[in-house]
């Protein structure tokens, strides 16, 4: 008995034994593959990043343009050599640009947590200006457009234009500024240069906090930097010169570093019917020195201010999806405000005369102006846009828009500024600085498939100058291949356009 028991004991372990063995052969089940599951949280497009629970989406756009009788893609015509309109100027001027979004959204027991970045690259068509050269002659005269593939003019690196976060109702990073209408300054379209309403539309560095009280209604108050688009020009009229003068420019700015980021405050309502939005900013306007060196001294730092009102109405009688919006703005020492960063800081303007060698429209724009040895006087603008956008279909839309601004110099730089145009250039006729700008044109879109879009933008832009009669200059604009003569002031116009392609994704 003992023995058949020990024989069934052994039996019974060798097959133990022998399963042992046969399980270690059989293949081990794989681990879950875990699929990219949509994200139903923050609207369409989003889905979850696998293995977290952080939702992302992902788009962005492909664009190509030419643009008609400009040197940039599709802005002002008063600088530079677009302004020159001679050989150096360009007849057209082409874009091709490529923009990626990434937006990312975690929920978290203090709310939702967002990142936010667009980054994008494009290449434009180089402006020709005037390159001194010695070892191009044996004299050293000017010679005119290198070979922008050589130098890589025109070629732009990759660019950021918003990167922030967003949590408990701040916003820290690059972001559009929140004194900008959500239309920034492009109420139906247009150019980049239209005055009556800032454009922050590259992002701005900030840090703001906002704040929802229902029904629409929010407030905002932000610290932004104001070096890259918030500042024109600081100009020391002392250092006035004919050349100077002769291309729209009063001088130089001078500049100090920062001290103090502008303070921005703003109110919106956002309903069914539209949007209307008030938002102010103070800037800092600091200056470095008088002259070169410390012990030249430097005036004091003056504040400036800025106001804007905008005003969005949807859902009127011409049809679904047609809009107006409108912008007005008042700037004292905060020019930038309404002659937003995409607009020239000077400019010269030519043209056909019956009475001089050409005519001659001149711009310049600065928040403050001084003299050595004097305080800031704060330049003023105002200025206003609007536009009109009527669906004819679902596949077509078309809009017409216009913009009006002014800049008006204190006494003391019309003085200064006239004084010396009279001296150095014999100005005769009236003189003063001030100018006025405006900008009338329309837009059709069509739109043959969803998210594929082709637009034709034209548009007449005006330099209304207060000067009159006739300047003389001695040594011209070599730069732009302006020549010494006798050159007749009065206002000057262009048409411009703009053809584009556009596919978002």
């Amino acid at each position: 008995m003992k023995m058949i028991k020990s024989l069934v004991l052994g039996s019974a372990a060798g097959l133990l034994a022998m399963g042992g063995a046969q399980a270690a052969d059989l293949p081990v089940k794989a681990k879950a593959v875990e699929y990219v599951k949509v994200c139903s949280l923050y609207g369409a497009g989003f889905f979850y990043i696998p293995g977290t629970d952080t939702c992302i989406k992902l788009g962005g756009y492909l664009r190509a343009d030419v643009a008609w009788n400009t040197n940039n893609d599709y802005g002002f015509l008063g600088n530079g050599s677009t302004g020159a309109q001679n050989r150096l100027s360009n007849y057209f001027t082409t874009r091709a640009r490529f923009s990626m979004d990434w937006d990312t959204r975690t929920a978290t027991e203090y709310g939702v947590v967002r990142t936010f970045a667009t980054i994008l690259t494009s290449w434009t068509t180089p402006d020709v200006t005037a390159n001194p050269n010695p070892g191009a002659t044996a004299n050293g005269s000017t010679t005119f457009g290198t070979n922008p593939l050589q130098n890589g003019l025109g070629t732009t690196s990759p660019g950021i234009y918003q990167a922030f976060i967003q949590f408990a109702g701040f916003t820290i990073g690059r972001a559009y500024s929140i004194f900008d209408a959500p239309w920034q300054s492009y109420p139906a379209g247009g150019p980049d240069t239209l005055t009556g309403a800032s454009n922050h539309v590259t992002g701005q560095n900030q840090l703001t906090y906002t704040a929802s009280f229902g029904n629409g209604v929010t407030g905002s108050i932000s610290l932004e930097d104001p070096v890259e688009k918030d500042t024109t020009n600081v100009t020391n009229l002392s250092n006035i010169s004919a050349a100077g003068l002769f291309g729209g420019g009063y001088g130089t700015s001078q500049f100090g570093g920062t001290r103090a980021p502008d303070v921005l405050g703003q109110i919106r309502v956002d309903q069914a019917w539209g949007l209307a939005q008030i938002a102010v900013a103070a800037h800092d306007n600091h200056v470095a020195y008088y002259g070169p060196t410390e012990i030249t001294g430097h005036p004091d730092d003056k504040w400036g201010f800025a106001v804007q009102g905008a005003l969005s109405i949807k859902n009127i009688p011409t049809g679904p999806g047609d809009t107006i919006n409108m912008t007005a703005v008042y700037t004292d020492g905060a020019s930038a405000y309404n002659f937003q960063f995409l607009f020239p800081r000077q400019g010269a303007l030519f043209g056909g005369s019956s009475i001089a060698y050409q005519a001659l429209s001149l711009y310049g724009i600065a928040d403050t102006t001084f003299t050595t040895g004097s305080g800031q006087e704060s330049v003023k603008t105002w200025g206003f846009n609007g536009g009109f956008t009527h669906n004819w279909s679902p596949n077509w839309a078309s809009s017409i828009y216009g913009s009006y601004g002014q800049l008006r110099y204190g006494g003391n730089a019309v003085a200064t500024i006239c004084a010396f145009a009279r001296a150095s250039l014999a100005l005769t006729g009236n003189c003063s600085p001030n100018f006025n700008v405006w900008t009338i044109g329309g837009t059709t879109v069509w739109t043959p498939v969803k998210n594929l879009a082709f637009t034709v933008d034209v548009n007449y832009t005006m330099i209304d100058q207060q000067y009159s009669g006739t300047i003389t200059s001695a040594g011209g604009l070599p730069a732009f291949a302006k020549p010494g003569a006798v050159y007749e002031l009065k206002d000057q116009g262009r048409v411009s356009a703009l053809f584009r392609a556009q596919r978002n994704f």
